[in-house]
């Protein structure tokens, strides 16, 4: 209600009074120590994995737990990352143009490569080193950041772990060697910069290079951590992509029981793949290569990703010769051995971890322990032969010193103007992280850095290939290179040759299925990867083109595959060519019923005034052997190449004239049945069948047969036409006949006429023997209806080019018929039995004189 006081809550009586009070607060454990400081204006954090393992006992919850420490043996790489930090630091402390007037300061820790320990150094990043909190506001917000940034972790687990925690403080962490991809996200790790490039890139640059050196058939081995598990699913997702297929998939780290490392072991020794993509940590790396130099193995190819192989203590397994795979590009550190080597037992002494760096690498005690040498100081640590002294192949360190120099220059940018730096400007963490994104600056030995927006540098690795010097060990040969700011499809390139797995100069093969030829396709194997397939041939009508295709293509439609079914060749055309054998046959019987013909025309034309040539309407028979003429030609409009005027001629002019040979029949035909009928008493009909009257009959018979076939042009004429389905090998050349109702209405037109002609000269075959020719159309128009009617069957049933020759036998046959039975026995008689030829002889049976008046008037 308005007006009334409202009573404060319990929290906030605590909260008033808490401020009111004078406390200090006081963490429950005690800080972690860094293994090397020094102080400064700002300080910049360090946390490498000097030692293995971090020490734990079992916690009684009755008591505090003891101080973790590590443990195991020193990894003396890492411990020149951590004094190249304290380099770099002087260094940057030295120079007048970065940081003028300003001091930097280092806190450096061992995770001991334990994610609780990188957990606990984190806070102290956050808190600072003092337990004791003396002031209220102290004990009831975050303190100031101890430091401003820090470079760190090695690994990509406990770097996600230091990254959730510090992110949200904004305190920034640039790692020098936390490759996993899961850390570009800006969401979950929104503080977090990297100097070496992300496993993405990595994974990319790993299935390019097998993609480039054709191996589809792999296994894959990886860390069962983050960095493998993330780095390896990158992998083998760009792989499926690629078409690359994978054995197996096997995970081990190195604290895992030693029956899963056997495990593995044996898988890659049975395995069919001949290369082998290893994305391990070099710790799992190491204890992998020595459990399968246990026992023989066979050649294999590996592929190494950046964290092992540039690693100097994996040169002495001869089982990796020939291993390839991409490291970070090899650079130089000016002064950096020389800071190293700057050494001695007494500044050692100084320092619990340098103490147990000498003591570690010469075998001997500083302190006087029990049972060890003491150490007489003849001791020269340039004679060294480890990571630490060995600067020749400074990869990741130079990535140590970018990310220092990184964050020396976000905060330069911070406190600085153009000319001078103001050490009492105080800044938040969150400053420095947004001065990181805009961080853009090439190093003293040459080297740019600027992020992307997901804090990831321009991924450039070189290919490192494990090749045998003339002394027989193996070293770290530069043979290639991969850059991904350059344009797709030329990040990667090859610089010199690799020498492969035992000492081959040619590319190692490892496929599950050798390569389908051209002409066959890939079936994948039932239950097996797709790279696991066999070669089957194309199918009749198909191609494939290049090797290993997945299908293959059918040929367009006027081509068909050549014999190896490689490449699609034009299908022969086939039509009844004037060269074919066939048309050479059907062309000589041709040419044989026209000389025939004209043999005919030549004896009929001579005898003309004979009584035999003027009994048999010589108008009509003259007329009739024209049109036979015309038709022993036709016959050959249908031989040669099908095209747009020979389609047209070829039918309608076979129509045309076969109409005109047989009204001309038919005219013969009636003329003698109606002599007969005029031979009967006051029959006067031969008045209506006279020549002119013949000479019309003829025409109107054939005028209608021009009108069907003008029809025919003029709705859907013939037309030259591929047939592309009778035949798949090959094309057949023909003449489409267009209104299919023409054609047979033009078919059916000349079989009416057949038919009638044969009926009459039927009627009219008794008719005395002397001078009926009626007998000879009844024989003649018998064949021509009797080829005709088998005609049909046979040439809608006819494959090709015989359609076309059917069509030429039945007009040859049909026309020889005629000639053979109407004009043989006639000219028979003018040539060889003269004495016949008589009008006596016609005449002798005649019972009136009445047919020889008719026909004579012809």
């Amino acid at each position: 209600m308005k007006g009334v006081k409202k009573a404060p809550l319990p929290c906030e009586t605590n909260l008033k009074t808490l401020r009111a009070s004078k406390v200090s607060c006081r963490l429950w454990t005690e800080p972690q120590m860094p293994i090397l400081s020094m102080n400064g204006d700002f300080v910049i954090g360090g946390i490498f994995s000097i030692h293995s393992y971090m020490t734990s006992e079992q916690n009684t919850y009755t008591t505090m737990p003891p101080q973790p420490h590590c443990a195991g043996s020193m990894e003396f790489r890492q411990l020149r990352f951590a004094r190249a930090l304290e380099f770099i630091i002087h260094e940057i402390n030295n120079s007048t143009d970065l940081l003028p007037g300003i001091t930097l300061g280092y806190h450096i820790y061992d995770s001991c490569s334990a994610v609780p320990m990188s957990v606990k150094i984190a806070f102290q990043f956050a808190n600072g080193l003092d337990p004791v909190f003396n002031n209220t506001e102290a004990c009831l917000k975050p303190a100031a950041a101890a430091v401003s940034a820090f470079v760190g972790e090695s690994s990509s687990t406990p770097s996600i772990a230091m990254a959730s925690t510090l992110g949200l403080f904004g305190i920034p962490e640039v790692s020098h060697s936390a490759t996993c991809a899961c850390l570009s996200d800006k969401h979950q790790f929104p503080a977090f910069y990297r100097t070496i490039p992300s496993d993405q890139n990595q994974a990319a640059a790993l299935v390019r290079m097998v993609k480039y050196f054709g191996w589809t058939w792999i296994g894959a081995v990886r860390s069962d951590t983050d960095y493998g598990n993330y780095g390896m699913a990158a992998f083998l997702k760009a792989a499926q992509e690629e078409g690359i297929c994978v054995e197996y998939s096997e995970a081990y780290y190195r604290t895992q029981p030693r029956s899963k490392l056997e495990r593995v072991a044996n898988v890659i020794r049975r395995s069919t793949a001949r290369v082998i993509v290893a994305f391990l940590a070099s710790g799992d790396m190491k204890f992998l290569l020595e459990e399968l130099a246990r026992q023989s193995l066979p050649p294999l190819q590996w592929i190494g990703s950046e964290s092992w192989i540039t690693h100097p203590d994996f040169l002495r397994f001869n089982i990796c010769a020939g291993a390839i795979g991409f490291g970070i590009p090899r650079s130089v550190i000016p002064g950096l051995r020389e800071f190293l080597l700057d050494l001695s037992p007494e500044r050692a002494l100084k320092s619990p971890l340098l103490t147990e760096f000498w003591e570690s690498a010469f075998s001997c005690s500083l302190k006087g322990r029990m049972g060890v040498q003491n150490c007489d100081g003849s001791e020269d640590i340039r004679t060294l032969q480890n990571p630490y002294t060995d600067t020749s192949q400074l990869r990741i360190t130079n990535l140590v010193y970018k990310a220092t120099y990184a964050i020396a220059h976000a905060i330069h940018a911070a406190i600085c103007n153009n000319v001078l730096c103001d050490k009492t400007i105080k800044f938040t963490p969150w400053q420095i992280y947004n001065q990181l994104k805009r961080v853009n600056f090439t190093t003293k030995n040459g080297y740019q850095l600027n992020f992307d927006s997901n804090g990831d540098p321009v991924a450039v690795y070189e290919l490192i290939n494990w090749q045998f010097k003339e002394n027989g060990a193996l070293d770290f040969v530069t043979v290639g290179y991969y850059d991904s700011s350059k344009p797709r499809g030329q990040e990667f390139r090859m610089s010199s040759a690799i020498s492969w797995v035992g000492g081959q100069t040619e590319v190692t093969v490892s496929v599950c299925s050798e390569s389908c030829p051209p002409g066959t396709r890939k079936a994948v194997q039932k239950g097996r990867p797709v790279c696991c397939y066999d070669c089957v041939p194309c199918a009749e009508g198909e191609i494939s083109n290049k090797t290993d295709s997945l299908d293959c293509l059918h040929c367009p439609p006027e081509f068909w595959p050549n014999t190896k079914q490689d490449s699609c060749l034009p299908k022969p055309v086939e039509f009844l060519s004037w060269d074919d054998t066939l048309a050479i046959i059907l062309t000589v019987f041709s040419l044989t019923g026209v000389f025939m013909t004209i043999c005919a025309i030549a004896v009929f034309f001579k005898h003309r005034a004979s009584p035999i040539v003027r009994a048999n309407n010589s108008e009509l028979s003259f007329l009739l052997l024209f049109s036979l003429t015309l038709c022993f030609l036709c016959s050959l409009t249908f031989i040669g190449r099908p095209s747009e005027w020979s389609c047209i001629l070829r039918h309608t002019a076979f129509g045309i004239i076969f109409v005109l040979c047989i009204s001309c029949v038919l005219g013969k035909t009636v003329v003698v049945l109606m002599a007969f009928r005029a031979t009967l008493p006051g029959n006067n009909v031969m008045k209506w069948f006279g020549p002119p009257q013949q000479r019309l009959s003829v025409l109107v018979f054939t005028l209608i047969q021009v009108i069907i076939c003008v029809l025919w042009l003029k709705m859907s004429p013939p037309f030259p036409f591929k047939n592309l389905k009778l035949y798949m090998q090959k094309i057949i050349l023909e003449c489409d006949l267009g209104s299919s109702i023409g054609f047979w209405a033009v078919l059916g037109y000349i079989g009416f006429e057949a038919i009638l002609c044969f009926v009459l000269a039927f009627l009219a075959r008794k008719l005395p023997d002397n001078f009926n020719e009626a007998k000879f159309i009844t024989f003649s128009m018998l064949i021509f209806c009797a080829v005709w009617i088998t005609f049909i069957p046979v040439y809608v049933s006819s494959p090709g080019k015989f359609t076309v020759a059917v069509e030429i036998f039945a007009i040859l046959a049909s026309s020889f018929g005629l000639i053979i039975c109407i004009f043989a026995p006639k000219c028979f008689i003018i040539v060889f039995r003269p004495e016949q030829n008589t009008k006596k002889q016609l005449m002798c049976k005649i019972p009136s004189k009445a047919f020889w008046h008719v026909t004579e008037r012809q």
